[in-house]
């Protein structure tokens, strides 16, 4: 089964599933003359009008398949933002024994859009259009999907749901301390941890972070590598990211991380372990719901290496976070 992420927000509580059926999609919407608006789909297939969705792909991630859908049903490039509601329903499945029924779930988040004006692929979507939440209430044939659609109009409503996202990764797996006799920082990642980066770049284009803070030492920069090859950013290596340097001085640690939010850019922090605790420390003092922050992991390790946290500032709040997601690292 697809590992799945532990979500919390002010309405979604989601840590597990028990699914046959993994899918997943997203609310793309927009403010048009002040109005918020909801992009729905046609699919000719089924003669009726969703959201952008669709079953995973073999080792694909419930963010990847929710963006890799859009781009695919509508040809749009989207950042996703807070978590939606899970959708439930029965599916049949054909067998030798016969039909079979089977519980399916789709993941939903909010999603702006990046780049594209939406087309339909002429395959699966063959109709697509911006649409009120009343109007979109009135022509949205299954009734499961009210419930996203409601939390992505309350989240507007509470001026939560234009969100930048804050991404911290842990380093991929490095190689042994006790097989390394050079120095600490160049300690480089295990070819485990190399095929974690390749994941973690695919991971990170659901959010596509371009403000990117790393400790210099090698395992994390070459964590980072892959994303900022593919995607042509620029990193900026601070050393109070080290474990060296924060150990000596965690003030200063703490001072980046909030300098960072308070910038209330799309950014990942890439760093290590024993730096954790200052980091998501920095993280809960942001939260706009402190039930928010039982989704942040408690106690040591806090991450498997290549684990990843991503916190949604709200704009409109003073970059105050409305949602946390932990994604488990890529295993072999």
């Amino acid at each position: 089964m697809t590992e799945v992420p532990r979500r919390r927000s002010a309405s979604v509580d989601d840590d597990g599933t028990d699914a046959d059926v993994l899918a997943a999609g997203a609310l793309v919407w927009r403010l048009h003359r002040g109005k918020l608006q909801v992009l729905l789909i046609h699919r000719p297939r089924y003669d009726d009008w969703s959201f952008p969705k669709g079953k995973l792909d073999p080792g694909e991630t419930l963010p990847e398949c929710a963006v890799r859908e859009v781009a695919e049903e509508i040809q749009l490039k989207v950042r996703l933002g807070v978590p939606l509601p899970i959708t439930r329903y029965q599916v049949s499945k054909k067998s030798k024994q016969g039909p079979v029924t089977q519980q399916k779930e789709v993941w939903y988040w909010a999603a702006e859009v990046l780049e594209g004006r939406p087309r339909p692929d002429g395959d699966e979507t063959d109709d697509a259009l911006w649409a009120e939440p009343q109007q979109a209430r009135q022509m949205l044939t299954n009734p499961g999907d009210l419930e996203p659609l409601d939390e992505l109009e309350r989240l507007h409503g509470q001026n939560s749901l234009r969100t930048v996202p804050f991404v911290v990764l842990r380093h991929a797996k490095a190689k042994p301390r006790s097989s390394w006799a050079k120095a600490e920082a160049e300690r480089p990642l295990a070819a485990t941890g190399k095929r974690q980066a390749r994941s973690v770049e695919r991971l990170l284009t659901a959010w596509r972070p371009r403000q990117i803070h790393s400790s210099p030492w090698k395992r994390c920069a070459e964590t980072i590598a892959p994303y900022v090859k593919e995607h042509h950013h620029r990193i900026k290596y601070r050393k109070s990211l080290t474990e060296k340097r924060a150990k000596q001085n965690p003030g200063k640690a703490a001072s980046r991380i909030r300098r960072s939010l308070e910038w209330m850019h799309p950014s990942l922090v890439c760093t290590h372990r024993p730096v954790l605790p200052i980091v998501l420390g920095e993280l809960s003092r942001w939260l706009l719901d402190r039930e928010i922050g039982r989704a942040l992991p408690p106690e040591d390790p806090y991450l498997r290496p290549g684990g990843v946290v991503v916190a949604q500032q709200a704009v409109d709040r003073g970059g105050r976070i409305v949602s946390l997601e932990v994604y488990e690292p890529h295993e072999d």
